[in-house]
């Protein structure tokens, strides 16, 4: 019986990879979880290892473009269950090995249990590991936290599904497609296993162990070769924090790091020629670099696909700010005196915001395939600039809260962000969002719609500005506002009518009291 290897799913944006080159060789025998090939997208390097143990048998060849989901190799399980039938069936004439087959055979598939990455969201087909908690080798506990992963909307801790000795088989750093595995965890049995398990992994794999490092160390994979031909590095010159040695695309780009300093103490020698020659100094300009977190790869997909899949557009308005801050400061004591909060302008916006979807439920909606899905309640996104980056949280069934229980919800959400302590529920699920650029000194802009929502609301700086009122020029604190939206489903009329109304209620609050 054989088991098929295809190409896995490395993330939502790749559809093929190329097979670099193989580890093991056709005919090879593999061990659980033995790395056998080198496989490369258009963004990453990454391996594939043997999902059990047995013999390959090779399929596709070095150099190969292959979709995902495409056969790679097979492994025989044959071809194993003969050796250890073979194995079995004289004891008497190799008793050492007899004694040695049957442990690492009893040693795989009852005494561990891989750890792999959980299903955390619709959404979300790939995580990173950022830290692990545990060591490799340890002894955890179940449910102990053993290692850290992070999406593009949250971090969350992975947990030891049952006790034992813990056995990493990802990096910090890696990233990881949803199903992925991540460790082993070998059960007590195993734990008094792994002793024996190693005699004859120094027996038989020495010489195996000795190639791969030979292979492997100092050899940089096929992007990191191009990396360094670019900026003319020597791979000798870089060590590799791969498997066994191996040069990846990350150690690559650090790898010109330590170039420029070389030279550094060299261009005190020479003042005058850099001096006479400035073109010459531009390559010792100080530069770095900073691998993308999660995150922000995440958010830059979805802000360009957001303006290649809607036809957005904004509308802008202004509103006077002066009778929600004579409120406020008329208010603002007695209002945290009694809820304990203070009293912002995003309770205002968001209440407004609120009522006016009510209005017009078209901006409240969403498109999904050919259909309109309008929202009968109003989960308000609120944009929160955290650590990470910029992250928008969900304040629920907020047209039904008071301006307190708003203020509340926003602290709550804002602090978790900055905090790195928001769940993935308090991060999907919005139907409308508010962003507020003001706080950051922004005159006005263009806010992108936080898709799959068709609208979105910018809050812009209060500036004093002279306004015509009455007949007469009087001095007031002024507010510009931008309505982001698909014209796909929301029309001109209904966006600027939208905007109208925003600007009514916050120039009159007791609107918002008396729902007029």
């Amino acid at each position: 019986m054989s088991l098929q290897i295809k190409v896995p799913a490395v993330g939502e944006s790749i559809s093929e990879v190329t097979l670099s080159r193989w580890i093991k060789k056709d005919g090879d025998a593999v061990e659980m979880d033995e790395v056998i090939a080198e496989m490369e997208s258009d963004k990453a390097t990454f391996e594939l290892t043997a999902e059990k143990p047995g013999i390959l048998r090779t399929v596709a060849k070095e150099g190969d473009t292959l979709e995902i989901g495409a056969l790679v190799c097979t492994i025989d399980e044959n071809g194993e269950s003969a050796v250890t039938g073979d194995q079995s069936s004289a004891p008497a004439s190799t008793p050492p090995a007899a004694a040695n087959e049957p442990a690492a055979g009893s040693q795989e598939p009852p005494a561990s249990i891989q750890v792999k990455v959980p299903q955390v969201g619709e959404s979300i087909t790939e995580v990173v590991l950022s830290r692990w908690l545990k060591k490799d080798g340890e002894n955890v506990e179940m449910d102990d936290q053993i290692a850290e992963l992070e999406s593009d909307k949250a971090t969350f801790e992975l947990t030891a599904e049952k006790a034992g000795t813990l056995k990493q088989i990802a990096k910090e750093g890696d990233t990881l497609a949803i199903g992925a595995v991540v460790c082993e965890i070998l059960s007590s049995a195993a734990g008094t296993q792994p002793a024996a398990a190693p005699a004859p992994a120094s027996v038989q794999p020495s010489a195996p162990a000795e190639t791969s490092k030979t292979y492997a160390s100092g050899t940089p994979s096929p992007s990191a070769a191009k990396i360094l031909a670019e900026k003319g590095v020597q791979a000798s010159s870089v060590t590799g924090t791969g498997v066994g040695g191996r040069i990846t695309k990350e150690d690559a780009v650090k790898a010109q790091q330590p170039a420029p300093q070389a030279p550094a103490p060299q261009k005190p020698a020479q003042p005058a020629a850099v001096s006479q020659q400035p073109g010459a100094s531009s390559p010792a300009k100080p530069e770095r670099r900073e691998k993308m977190s999660s995150l922000r790869k995440t958010v830059a997909k979805r802000l360009v696909a957001v303006k290649n899949e809607t036809a957005m557009l904004t509308t802008f308005n202004e509103v006077d700010m002066q009778p929600v801050m004579e409120l406020r400061s008329k208010y603002k004591d007695k209002f945290k005196e009694k809820h304990g909060v203070g009293l912002g302008f995003m309770s205002f916006f968001t209440k407004a915001v609120c009522e006016a979807l009510k209005e017009f439920p078209a901006v409240n909606a969403r498109i999904d395939g050919d259909e309109i899905v309008y929202h009968d309640y109003a989960d308000i996104s609120i944009a929160v600039s955290a650590p990470k980056g910029l992250v928008v949280p969900v304040i629920r069934n907020a047209g039904a809260l008071s301006l307190a229980g708003i203020e509340k919800e926003v602290i709550s959400l804002a602090t978790k962000a900055r905090e790195s302590k928001l769940t993935l529920e308090e991060m999907t699920g919005g139907t409308f969002t508010i962003t507020n650029g003001g706080v950051f000194g922004s005159m006005m802009s263009t806010p992108i719609i936080n898709a799959p929502q068709s609208a979105i609301l910018g809050m812009h700086n209060i500036v004093e500005r002279p306004v015509a009122l009455n007949g007469q020029v009087v001095i007031r604190p002024i507010m510009y506002i931008a309505l982001s939206y698909d014209h796909r489903i929301i029309d001109g009329r209904e966006s600027v009518s939208f905007l109208v109304r925003v600007k009514q209620l916050l120039e009159d609050p007791a609107r918002l009291l008396l729902g007029v």
